[in-house]
């Protein structure tokens, strides 16, 4: 797999001559692209599972954490991959900068024999904890093998796309994650109604449509690393493990790993509060995660072409184009989670009705996405600040943010409001966690700004 000279001259990349604005467009745009249709592929997805019935939907709904843990093992890596890999190459340290994404994919192969090994024994008891209607439990052990024992694929695909960004290649990364979605979507009705001859799979057939889309992206990927990224060399005999290039990309991204997980937690807890109440509520909360994708979405796609910028423009100690980047990113961030608000607080039962709901689902989503909607502009800060933090201050400010949000304030907070027996009520917890974090979040980036300021002035970080 070895590829591209091995000694080719490092150039002065974009990432630090560009115009800061034109740049931003460029890198962000088409992660933001590929990331809207991710989400319309994850929401096409559920809008054909819940065509099979309402606990179809439920089983892939309560299924959630378990991909969302296999994204955050991946995806929190591959941050750290991408800041280590942006950050040499800004100091010129080629070196480096092969080592990190060479040890980033023979990580990402170790993570997916993890995950396989406990999918196929944890999956069915991680269903039966939670409900004990059999349809749901069966749906959801077809769906949950499947995602997580043929996992291969998001790992790899995750890892070839954090390679790309880092070296400013945000349109192949683009290309990237569109194969994947646009097979998941053109597999998706085949395989879950049996089109074209073929056996109707039901929410196995969700699953495999995902898997599939997965594999073919991740291939696509690793082509575009190989023939297309010449700022970085991979190959096989480079893939030896190394102690404190491992250290270096955990340091960044266990953080952000630990952050999503926690993430799993609180969807996983915050399902059982709703199930006290009945399985639509779940069903609700599953399709409202399908929905705010759209919003969010585009965020974590500005937040992809963001980072690399400013870990590149901190290596390469220029900050003006570091603070104008950060100032710029939170600027279109409220403003796409200002647009997402009014569409959730205007049209609510138009947004559920695309997943076949009964009357009984409309009557608790409606209010729901109304009362979740409330953060989003908040979050809009949230999102892009600890994301800076993570890249270039201490990245354990990401966690500590995301675990007081979600496990000390909002689960809390959603439980005491669920002994009202007021459904309604609960949803309140979304708002009033995301206050929180907005403190928080303007606390930290004070705190590495500050440091960052000392840093690229030649002063101690101290």
């Amino acid at each position: 797999m070895e590829n591209k000279p091995q000694n080719t001259p490092l150039t002065e990349n974009k990432m630090g001559v560009m115009p800061v604005g034109k740049l931003l467009v460029s890198m962000s745009v088409p992660m933001m692209i590929s990331m809207l249709v991710q989400a319309l592929y994850n929401i096409v997805d559920s809008i054909f599972v819940a065509q099979i019935s309402e606990n179809a939907l439920s089983a892939v709904s309560l299924a959630f954490p378990l991909q969302t843990l296999m994204i955050a093992v991946a995806g929190g890596t591959g941050v750290g991959v991408n800041a280590l890999v942006s950050r040499a190459l800004g100091a010129k340290d080629q070196d480096t900068a092969d080592r990190t994404a060479n040890i980033g994919i023979l990580l990402a192969l170790c993570s997916y024999a993890v995950f396989a090994i406990l999918g196929a024994l944890l999956v069915g008891p991680f269903f039966r904890f939670q409900t004990d209607v059999a349809e749901i439990v069966t749906y959801g052990i077809d769906y949950g093998h499947i995602c997580v024992c043929a996992s291969l694929g998001i790992f790899v695909q995750i890892t070839m796309e954090r390679l790309l960004q880092s070296t400013g290649r945000a349109k192949l990364s683009m290309v990237t994650q569109l194969s994947g979605a646009i097979i998941n979507l053109i597999l998706d009705p085949i395989l879950i109604f049996g089109l074209f001859g073929l056996p109707a799979l039901g929410v196995a057939g969700a699953a495999l449509a995902t898997v599939i889309g997965q594999w073919i992206a991740a291939t696509i990927g690793l082509m575009l690393n190989l023939k297309k990224n010449p700022e970085i060399h991979l190959g096989l005999s480079r893939m030896k493990f190394h102690g404190p290039t491992v250290k270096a990309i955990y340091h960044i991204g266990i953080p952000s790993i630990l952050m999503q997980c926690v993430g799993s937690v609180m969807v996983f807890l915050f399902n059982r509060i709703l199930l006290s109440f009945t399985t639509t509520a779940t069903a609700v909360f599953g399709a409202y995660f399908k929905l705010q994708s759209f919003i969010f979405m585009p965020i974590f796609g500005l937040n992809s072409g963001m980072v690399p910028i400013v870990s590149f423009n901190f290596g390469a100690r220029k900050p003006d184009r570091l603070k104008k980047t950060i100032k710029l990113s939170i600027f279109i961030a409220m403003g796409i989670m200002a647009a997402g608000t009014a569409v959730f607080e205007l049209i609510p039962a138009t947004l559920l009705g695309m997943f076949n709901p009964s009357a009984e689902m409309l009557a608790i989503g409606v209010p729901a996405l109304r009362i979740i909607a409330l953060h989003f502009i908040l979050a809009g800060f949230c999102i892009p600040v600890i994301s800076v933090c993570q890249a270039i201050g201490n990245p354990f400010y990401s966690l500590i943010c995301s675990v007081c949000r979600q496990i000390v304030v909002l689960l809390p907070a959603a439980f005491l409001l669920a002994q009202t027996g007021n459904l309604n009520l609960v949803w309140l917890a979304f708002p009033i966690a995301e206050i929180m974090s907005l403190t928080m979040a303007t606390i930290f980036l004070r705190k590495t700004m500050r440091r960052a300021n000392r840093i690229m002035s030649g002063e101690s970080p101290m």
